[in-house]
Order: structure tokens, then sequence, then C-alpha cells
């Protein structure tokens, strides 16, 4: 059984095209990307590395909402 997570985002224009985005409950987590797609596909892969390196570090992961998946 894998454990799945999820976080809101915080997705911000930029005056010069593209997106910011950012995860508040993972205050570490700061992208862009040229669009909202692009910007919300770093902020998964950076979700990922967050929760991989925090486990490895047995640290402690913020929970906004968990559901078990089989």
């Amino acid at each position: 059984m894998s454990t799945s997570h999820t976080y809101a985002v915080v997705l911000e224009p930029e005056p010069d095209g593209g997106f910011t985005v950012r995860v508040p409950a993972l205050p570490e987590i700061v992208s862009y990307g040229d669009d909202e797609a692009e910007a919300l596909a770093m902020a998964e892969d950076a979700i990922r590395l967050v929760i991989e390196d925090r486990l490895a570090r047995s640290e402690p992961i913020a929970q906004i909402r968990s559901s078990a998946s089989p």
C-alpha cells in the first residue's frame, strides 16, 4: 500500500510571462514554469524530491491531506 499526499499550491503570474509556484506547506519549494501546466509539473517534481529527502533523513512530512491507495 502506498500513501498519496496532496498539497495546495499557489500560482503567481509573472509580469514578463510564466508562473511562479509555491507550496505553503513545504516552504523550501519555489519553482517556475513557462505556463501553468509546466509550473504545476515542476511543483510536483519538487514535492516528490522534498518528501524523498525528508524520509531519508527521518524528518516529518507536512501533510495537508493523505489517502491510502492499494
